[in-house]
Order: C-alpha cells, then structure tokens, then sequence
C-alpha cells in the first residue's frame, strides 16, 4: 500500500498493458513491454497516480516472494492474525456457524464415508455449470461428496479443443482421462447474465472485457437463435439461447480427442440440462453421437425429461 493504492497481482495467464495501452487486449500476451506473471525477475512498473502531477511512482512486482510470505505466515502458529474486523461486521461468523453444523451432522455422522473420500475420489459425474450465485448444481441436484468433479464458468461454456487451454478444459482433461467419469452433465439456467451479454453483443464489436471475450464463445449459439429466435423480443431470444448454448457445449466437448473416443467406445455420455429457477423445473437430454452416419446428422437428442 503505498498512498492510499493497492499494487495487486495480476491474475495467472493474465498480461497487463503498459501505461499508454489503454484499450489495447490484455489477453492476447503479445507484443513488449508487458508484466508477465511467473517470471522470477522483478519488474517496474510506472503508475502515474490522479493526472495532477507528473510524479510517477515505480512499483517492484514481487508476487511470488510475497505469496512465499504469506504461506509461511500460515504454516507458522506462533504467528498471530490480524483480526480488523469487529465479530458484529465479521461475513464469515455465519459461515464457521454453517460449517460446524455441517461437521456435527455430516462429517461426523459419516465419518467412514469420509475417510474413504479422503484417500481417493470415484466420481461418476463431471459437472459444468454456471457461476450464477443462484444456480448451485451440488444444491439443486443434491450431489454428495465425491459424487460429481465440478467446474463453473460465466454461463456454462464449453470452448472447443482448439481454444487452448482454459480452467474448463483442463477440469474436464483430469475428469475424463484421470477420474475416468462415465458422464459429462453441462446445466444451463434461466435468467444467465452471461447469455444476456452474449445476445447483446454486435456482429462486429471489439472489446477488451473479459466477459464479452469468454462468452463469445457462444457466438454459434447466438447465430442459431437469431435465426430460429429473432422475431422474438430479447428475453425470449436469451430463453432460447440459454438451451441452444447447452447444446453447442455438447458438440464443442466432442472437439476433444480423448472425450469423442470415450463417446464412441460407449464408456461416456454426454447429457444437457436446464434449470429454471423462475418455476423451480429442470429439463434433461442425452446427446447422441453417431460417427460413421452418411447422410442426415450425426447428432440427435434422446431420453429428454422434465422435472417439474
């Protein structure tokens, strides 16, 4: 903290433009001049602080040292907390309150159970959900421990293989080669905020947000809605799309090598689902896949039900 800033460190995979860029894409890592996190080396930084002056202050990026620090703080319990908080103002008194139930009356009660959890995991799930507060799929499908490997991103997207790498696909590289789950469920839901960007986006746009960046992911889904959908109004459109996002994430896990062999070899399947909070109904399909067809499409949706 030096007057009145915070110095953070970028997020990993993420490279900061140098003071000039504005506007420029964070994401794209080329070009010069850029802080790259992982690198040894400490950096300076030039941060010119409220345009009033022509003072710049130089700042030292020492993430890594720092983070060692903070760990070691950690590990040592001779080491006291800060405690800035008052009890009455403190967010996490009510969450130790939640996890001591959940210890008493899980933890506790099926202690075995939890022992075995903590040797290995056998989950016959993986999940990819929302990041939607609202839409837990643990909660709402009432997965227990061990049962289903999670991971949530804005809207629910899977890219395809050629994206590169990214959290999702690297989640879903551990689930199906290591944990080797025998289904792979991606839950859409009503209201995505994420869906709404995606359908507010123009043809054309440019943007440096990374939320614009990730959901145009979708952009196929946004295409096939604005055709099937587009004399709708705009909620019916992100109704619309929030379904066929789902389904262009299930042909997009089939981009993966080893997940398109699995599928083939019968040893993984492929499902959809949709939860709309508004009504509390969920909808489920099975995706399949049919390599070798000749004519007509590969593609077709089977044991499709609804929960309400």
């Amino acid at each position: 903290m030096a007057n009145g800033l915070l110095l953070r460190a970028a997020s990993p995979g993420l490279r900061p433009a140098v003071a000039g860029a504005a506007g420029s894409s964070a994401d794209s890592g080329q070009g010069h001049g850029v802080v790259t996190i992982g690198d040894s080396r400490p950096r300076g930084v030039a941060l010119r602080v409220g345009g009033s002056s022509r003072r710049e202050f130089s700042f030292i990026t020492t993430a890594a040292r720092d983070h060692s620090v903070l760990t070691r703080q950690l590990l040592d319990s001779r080491h006291d907390t800060i405690d800035e908080v008052g009890a009455e103002h403190d967010p996490f008194s009510e969450l130790k309150a939640r996890f001591m139930d959940f210890k008493q009356r899980n933890y506790v009660e099926k202690f075995s159970n939890y022992q075995s959890l903590a040797q290995q995991q056998t989950p016959k799930f993986m999940v990819v959900a929302c990041a939607d507060s609202r839409v837990c799929p643990t909660r709402i499908l009432g997965f227990q421990p061990g049962e289903a490997f999670t991971v949530r991103n804005v809207a629910n997207l899977v890219p395809p293989y050629e994206h590169g790498g990214s959290e999702t696909s690297a989640a879903l590289e551990f689930a199906v080669n290591t944990l080797q789950v025998e289904n792979v469920l991606v839950v859409g839901h009503s209201r995505c905020g994420g869906i709404q960007a995606l359908m507010s986006m123009k043809d054309d746009s440019t943007s440096g947000s990374f939320i614009k960046n990730w959901v145009s992911i979708g952009k196929s889904a946004r295409l096939s809605t604005k055709a099937a959908a587009g004399n709708l109004n705009f909620e019916m459109q992100c109704t619309h799309c929030e379904k066929e996002s789902i389904n262009s994430s299930l042909l997009n896990l089939l981009t993966y090598p080893w997940i398109e062999k699995k599928v083939n070899e019968g040893t993984l399947n492929l499902h959809g689902g949709y939860y709309n909070f508004v009504d509390c109904t969920f909808e489920k399909w099975t995706l399949v896949y049919r390599k070798g067809l000749e004519g007509g499409s590969k593609y077709a949706i089977k044991n499709r039900s609804s929960w309400s």
